[in-house]
């Protein structure tokens, strides 16, 4: 999605680019910024392994790239990596899910070679974002073995999605694919993040959209939402959302089954049941 930014309304918000080229904008004590940059090559893939002690990893990692948030008060910086995505894969370590037999071809690199599927092959993630705060006081403090993460308080207060859908001058948004891989033409899995900017806040979607064609289905969504306010320090909720599904369970709600019908996950999203759904607020303090 192409979005023309004037320049009237830019001002009016507050808002101004980045420098040095940078993609983003600064707005309301904020700097957001992405980057998108090409696929690993063979070298980065090999550290990457090392790094994470597998042989495993998605046929597309779009490593360098990233979405970074800066609240310049508090020193807050969350940010969205594929490294840190695919340690929280590693870390939770779920079953395979079962392949089809006639469809088990696809995953051998060599001919007659036998198909073990040992590992978590969709790599899914239960990652949500990374976060940290950049303050010299919590450096001092990460320095000997203190907290430098900001935090997250379980709450009540839910996302107004009817009020982010009010028209509103857009003044930046983005999209960085994080990794993806077709599952041996098997399905898709794949993990994208979103963020526009308004002049009354800004917006990001971190989604995993996992497709195993005939077998399963699961969107993993986090949504985060910065109002903003008068104060230096706005209301920023977070809300994770997790929905599964079988072909077999939508099958006997009444749903179709083919593949077809199931290519867009915000279509999707409707059709799967809820596992798991959280609401939290991100407590901004000032420097120290």
């Amino acid at each position: 999605m192409e979005v023309e930014v004037d320049e009237n309304e830019l001002k009016a918000a507050g808002a101004a680019p980045l420098s040095d080229g940078r993609r983003g904008l600064h707005i309301r004590g904020w700097e957001i910024e992405s980057r998108k940059l090409p696929i690993l090559n063979s070298l980065e893939l090999q550290q990457w392994e090392e790094k994470l002690r597998t042989s495993h990893l998605p046929e597309m990692i779009f490593g360098n790239s990233c979405l970074i948030l800066r609240h310049e008060a508090s020193g807050t910086k969350i940010n969205f990596n594929a490294f840190d995505a695919l340690t929280g894969w590693k870390l939770e370590g779920l079953p395979p899910v079962e392949v089809p037999a006639a469809a088990k071809w696809k995953f051998r690199s060599k001919l007659f070679q036998q198909v073990i599927l040992d590992y978590d092959y969709t790599f899914t993630t239960p990652y949500h974002g990374s976060e940290i705060i950049e303050t010299e006081k919590q450096s001092r403090e990460s320095t000997l073995g203190g907290a430098c993460c900001p935090k997250w308080e379980d709450c009540a207060e839910k996302i107004n999605l009817v009020a982010l859908a009010a028209r509103e001058p857009i003044l930046f948004y983005d999209e960085v694919v994080l990794y993806e891989d077709e599952l041996a033409d098997n399905g898709i899995s794949l993990l994208t993040v979103k963020v526009r900017v308004m002049p009354s806040g800004w917006f990001l979607l971190l989604r995993f959209w996992l497709r195993v064609d005939g077998v399963l289905m699961r969107l993993r969504d986090t949504r985060i939402h910065c109002i903003f306010t008068d104060s230096s320090f706005p209301v920023v909720l977070r809300e994770n959302c997790w929905r599964e599904a079988t072909f077999n369970l939508l099958a006997t709600r009444g749903y179709p089954v083919d593949v077809a019908a199931y290519s867009d996950p915000s279509i999707v999203s409707q059709r799967l049941p809820i596992i798991l759904h959280k609401t939290q607020k991100l407590k901004l303090v000032g420097h120290q």
